[in-house]
């Protein structure tokens, strides 16, 4: 059955997928909550879950025996982090690695949902919500949101190979492509170029050049959808979105806006620092490709 199927009546009544709805609070992704399901982490109405369980709203489910508070969230707070090469997206590391959790502000109720995520070695722009179903709706395969990255490129770069990689090439989890393709600064073997995708695959942008021959040496996301990375907010720091930026997530997640909240005083004064301000001032925004 497919995600699409979940809005039928009679899947209404059966109940949502039971990884749909803890990663909806935000304890991971779809595919990490299958793996607890698997693992026998998840409870639900005091049995064992098994993968492929429904369940309704008023389900009581637990996860290594702690309850788990399936309420929607009924306010959103987004942030944008600039997450540096060397962190991982995972809440933690086996191999004792920085995440990309560790820098942002703490919460007392709720928790931080990365919509999305950047492998090791990839910097740049990357989203966080206390809204579950707005970052699974932004997640989902059929949102189809632009996701633009500056690319440092090695090797020999000919129009014939662009022209394939705006028409697709076949990659071992099948067909990829890019959607646009902007030349950047640079000659010779080392040139950076602006790219365009509408998925989030692993490793994509990396395994669309390897595809000719090319090797990429450096990464950086600078645009989601119509959210743009600020050229203020410096590697390993995080602003608050705009009512604007927000409202434009939750149109291209085809949900209603929620409330917004904002951050204490103590995290907004610290967001402050970041950027060398007074408390109270606020930086102009500005949109645009920022500066490597």
């Amino acid at each position: 059955m497919t995600d699409a199927d979940d809005k039928t009546p009679a899947t209404r009544r059966e109940g949502e997928k039971l990884q749909k709805v803890l990663a909806g609070t935000g304890l991971g992704s779809r595919r990490e909550m299958e793996r607890w399901i698997e693992s026998g982490r998840v409870q639900v109405n005091g049995k064992q879950a098994t993968l492929g369980d429904r369940v309704r709203r008023n389900a009581r489910i637990a996860v290594d025996g702690r309850p788990i508070d399936l309420a929607p969230a009924s306010k959103t707070r987004c942030i944008l982090y600039h997450k540096p090469v060397g962190e991982v997206c995972s809440r933690k590391d086996p191999q004792g690695r920085r995440t990309v959790f560790e820098r942002l502000p703490k919460l007392k109720t709720g928790r931080w949902i990365s919509i999305g995520r950047l492998d090791y070695n990839t910097s740049g722009l990357l989203l966080f919500t206390t809204d579950g179903e707005l970052a699974n709706s932004l997640m989902h395969p059929s949102s189809n949101i632009e996701r633009e990255y500056m690319v440092r490129v090695m090797g020999e770069v000919d129009e014939e190979m662009l022209q394939r990689l705006m028409e697709g090439v076949e990659l071992e989890d099948g067909p990829a492509r890019f959607t646009d393709i902007q030349p950047g600064e640079g000659e010779g073997i080392n040139r950076w170029y602006y790219v365009v995708i509408m998925e989030g695959r692993n490793r994509e942008v990396r395994r669309l050049w390897e595809s000719q021959g090319l090797t990429v040496s450096r990464l950086k996301r600078v645009r989601y959808g119509e959210v743009f990375i600020p050229s203020k907010v410096k590697s390993g720091q995080w602003i608050e979105l705009e009512r604007k930026e927000i409202k434009s997530l939750y149109r291209m997640a085809k949900l209603e806006m929620k409330d917004i909240q904002r951050g204490t005083v103590k995290e907004q004064e610290a967001m402050e620092r970041q950027f060398g301000k007074r408390v109270g001032s606020r930086p102009p925004r500005k949109g645009g490709r920022p500066a490597r």
